[in-house]
C-alpha cells in the first residue's frame, strides 16, 4: 500500500513530547556534558550524548559507554542536569504550533511523557511555547506506576479522555512509544524528529512513519463523536 492512501481514523491523538513537539538535543547534550564530567570525563562528542537518551528510552544498560564508571552516579547528574536545562534548551519544533491547532480542531490531543516531573512543569513549558491550549490532557512518568513501553498510561489517558483505544492513535519518535501504542491496541504514527533512525523505527512496525508531526493531519481521517 502506498504512503499517501493511508487514512488512519481517530477520535483522540496521544503526543509524545520530546523529540515530537520539542526539540530536546540541546538539553540532552547538556546532560551529558555534566553527567560525564561527574566521572572524569571532560569531554563527550555528539553522537555518544545522543546514545545516553537513546538507551534509557530502551531500558538498555549504559555501562560501555561510561566504562565501568559509577552507573547510578552517572544517571543521576545526567536526570538532574537535564530536568534543569531542558525548559531552557528545548524548543518547539518547526510549525508545530499550527500543526496542534489544526488537529485539535478536528479531534481530542493528550500529551504523554516520560520525564519524571510533576505534569505542572509540563504544562508550563507548554504555555511558554504557546501550545499548551491544545491539549486537554498532559500525562508524566510521576503520573503511573509503569511508564512507556507499558500500555498503562496510554489506556488510562483513553479512559479519561472518553475514547476507546481503538480510535487513539500514538504519536512519538522513540521505539517505546510504538511499542506502548501496539500492546494497547492503538493506532501508532513513528516521527523521525527525534533520536531513533527510521530503520529502528520500521522494525517495531507503527502504521505510519512520517518526517515529523507537520504531516500528520494528511493521513488522518476524524471520527467523530
Amino acid at each position: 500500500m502506498r504512503l499517501e492512501k493511508i487514512k488512519l481514523k481517530v477520535k483522540g491523538i496521544l503526543l509524545d513530547l520530546d523529540g515530537t513537539i520539542v526539540d530536546s538535543r540541546k538539553a540532552y547534550l547538556e546532560a551529558a556534558k555534566a553527567a560525564f564530567a561527574a566521572i572524569g570525563r571532560k569531554t563527550v562528542d555528539t553522537k555518544i550524548a545522543m546514545e545516553v537518551p537513546r538507551r534509557l528510552e530502551q531500558n538498555l544498560s549504559i555501562s560501555n559507554i561510561i566504562k565501568g564508571r559509577d552507573s547510578q552516579k552517572f544517571l543521576d547528574v545526567y536526570l538532574k542536569a537535564y530536568y534543569q536545562v531542558t525548559s531552557l534548551k528545548a524548543k518547539p519544533m518547526p510549525n508545530v504550533s499550527e500543526t496542534l491547532k489544526k488537529l485539535s480542531q478536528k479531534t481530542k490531543l493528550a500529551l504523554i511523557t516520560m520525564r519524571h516531573v510533576p505534569k505542572e512543569k509540563v504544562i508550563k513549558e507548554l504555555q511558554k511555547f504557546g501550545l499548551a491550549e491544545y491539549f486537554q490532557l498532559v500525562i508524566t512518568a510521576l503520573d503511573t506506576q509503569y511508564p512507556k513501553p507499558s500500555p498503562e498510561a496510554l489506556i488510562k489517558c483513553a479512559k479519561r479522555l472518553g475514547i476507546q483505544v481503538s480510535q487513539c492513535a500514538v504519536v512519538g519518535d522513540s521505539v517505546a512509544d510504538t511499542r506502548a501504542g501496539k500492546t494497547a491496541g492503538m493506532k501508532t504514527i513513528a516521527v523521525l524528529s527525534g533520536i531513533f533512525t527510521k530503520e529502528e523505527l520500521e522494525k517495531e512496525k507503527p502504521d505510519l512513519i512520517l518526517k515529523s508531526i507537520n504531516e500528520l493531519p494528511d493521513f488522518l481521517e476524524y471520527a467523530g463523536n
